[in-house]
Formats: C-alpha cells, sequence, structure tokens
C-alpha cells in the first residue's frame, strides 16, 4: 500500500508545504505565513495544523504517512535548534514537539543541509552519494552529503561553508565577525560589493557604471560582453573555484551543485567555477564535476521527504 510524507520548509516569511509518495512524486505544495511573533511559539503548531488539515481533506490518517521532514534556518543537533535569529527560536526541540502535535514520526534538519539532500535525490546531484550542495544568495550556505547521509557536526554547523576564510588580507569584517569569509566574495552580496571596489580602481568604460549595481545586471552585462564586467564575474569565480577545492579536499565529493539566487547566472557560472576549482584542486579531487540545482524553491521540501526514507 503507498505511503505518503510531507515536508515543511520553514523560512523567515513562508512555510513551503509539500505532500509526496514514498518514491518521491511531489502530488500537491503549498504555503502558510511564518508568524514570528512572541518567539515564533505559533510556527510548530500552525504547521500541524496545516497538515492535519490536509490529511483530513484527503481522507488518510497518521497510518498512511511516513512521518514530516522539517528544514529550519538554523543549526540543528539530534532534532534540537540551538537558535533561529529569523525565526526568533532560541532552543526547540522541533522533532519532539511536532511530533507531539501530529502524533508522528517528525526528522529535522538545517534547511541548506536539507536543500542538499533534495538535490542528491531528485535534482542535480541524482545519483551521487557523495555530494555538496552549495547555495549562492545573500550569503553562501552549503549542505554536505557523505554516503547518502547529511554531515550534521557535532554542534549542528556542519555545512556552514560559507565561512570558509580564503582571504588572510580582508580586513572588513564578515557578519559571522571573522573576515576573508569565503560569503564576503561568493555571493550575490559580495559580487556587488567586488563590482563597487574595480570599478573605483579602474577608468575603463562599462554599462555598470550607468546601472543598477545588482547581481543580475552584473552577470546579465558580462555575457553581453561589457569586458569589465566579465573581469568582476571572473573574479567572482576565482573566489568560487577556490573555495570549493578548499571543500573539496575535505570531503572529496562526486558533484558540488551550485543553486540559489546567483546560481541562476546558469552555465557561465558553472564553467567558470569547474576552471577556477581545476587551478586550485588537489589532484585527488580533479574529477570533481560542477552542476547547477534543478528543483529551485522546492529543493528543500524534496530534502525534508527524503529524510524520512
Amino acid at each position: 500500500m503507498e505511503k505518503y510524507g510531507y515536508g515543511a520548509d520553514v523560512g523567515g516569511t513562508t512555510v513551503k508545504i509539500g505532500f509526496f509518495t514514498s518514491s518521491g512524486e511531489l502530488l500537491e505544495k503549498w504555503e502558510i505565513d511564518t508568524d514570528t511573533a512572541s518567539g515564533g511559539e505559533a510556527i510548530l503548531p500552525d504547521v500541524a495544523e496545516s497538515i492535519k488539515g490536509h490529511m483530513a481533506k484527503k481522507g488518510i490518517t497518521a497510518q498512511d504517512v511516513l512521518g514530516v521532514g522539517v528544514g529550519v534556518p538554523g543549526p540543528v543537533a539530534d532534532g534540537v535548534v540551538n537558535g533561529c535569529v529569523n525565526l526568533g527560536w532560541g532552543v526547540v526541540d522541533v522533532e519532539k514537539m511536532l511530533s507531539g502535535l501530529l502524533g508522528m514520526n517528525v526528522k529535522c534538519s538545517n534547511d541548506a543541509n536539507v536543500a542538499a539532500l533534495g538535490e542528491l535525490w531528485m535534482g542535480g546531484g541524482k545519483g551521487s552519494r557523495q555530494l555538496v550542495m552549495i547555495t549562492l544568495g545573500t550569503g553562501v550556505g552549503g549542505g554536505i552529503v557523505v554516503d547518502g547521509k547529511i554531515v550534521n557536526g557535532s554542534h549542528g554547523a556542519g555545512g556552514e561553508v560559507g565561512h570558509i576564510r580564503i582571504n588572510d588580507d580582508e580586513t572588513v569584517p564578515c557578519g559571522c565577525g571573522n573576515c576573508g569569509c569565503f560569503e564576503q566574495y561568493a555571493s550575490a552580496t559580495g559580487l556587488v560589493r567586488t563590482a563597487k571596489r574595480m570599478l573605483e580602481e579602474s577608468d575603463a568604460p562599462s554599462k555598470l557604471r550607468d546601472t543598477e549595481l545588482t547581481s543580475k545586471n552584473i552577470w546579465d552585462l558580462s555575457k553581453d560582453g561589457d569586458t569589465l564586467a566579465r573581469e568582476i564575474t571572473d573574479s567572482f569565480c576565482d573566489s568560487l573555484g577556490k573555495g570549493c577545492a578548499v571543500i573539496a579536499a575535505v570531503v572529496d565529493p562526486e558533484i558540488i551543485v551550485l543553486g540559489g539566487g546567483v546560481s541562476k547566472a546558469g552555465q557561465q557560472l558553472a564553467s567558470g567555477a569547474q576552471k577556477a576549482f581545476l587551478k586550485y584542486a588537489f589532484h585527488g579531487c580533479r574529477n570533481t564535476r560542477f552542476e547547477l540545482a534543478r528543483l529551485g524553491n522546492d529543493a528543500g521540501i524534496y530534502g525534508c521527504m527524503y529524510m524520512l526514507l
């Protein structure tokens, strides 16, 4: 008999919920608002009510459901979240609390980790067992999968690849307080920061001087042949390849999957990162290949479901 499962990807604005078969078919998906008032105390009860309502509508019981996988934007160890600033949470035992509300199995992990599992299962890393997913957005997040299992670490901070130090000469602090972090160069924010610096240091003509400096605009002009824009994106890819080479020397993945908003730059990003990676990588890791994420914003709910399997 077919079993079902739910994936709930909790973000600061909305919770994405997916309803799956155990074979990985996404049957339905929807969103509910994330209520962060009063320390986020209503978030898990709201998720439970939404899932209960869906089960009633579908006429299924807890016996038909493998459980609920949950992804949250914070460090998770043994199902317990140790602080989610944008949810208002301190220490929250997500697995115990949600399981109590629903009367079923619950698994919880960091949101970047579950996105990595989703891409491993049904996305850019499908068919592999060793994978690193790097999410290139406002910051740089990551998820590391070894032998099909997420590396959470002893404090729930495994996969925090954005805070690998790649520049000892940096004097501007990262959001984490350290200087020279990977995400200061290989994020959308880092790309804009690099663009501002290079525009100031160069008097070369560029359409970037007359346009809003956004990650998308920089990549678009780079693709259109703007020389300075191309130098900026090459610098970005160089930093990305360097950080990935450090990660590969520790994990030796089959595939590095690039996701997040910056990954919309597409093949130019993937090819540039691969080329720079080969420049920096230890020879034993040079066969690692780069792929673009394929599941978009659904990677999290797919990974949440995969945790139950």
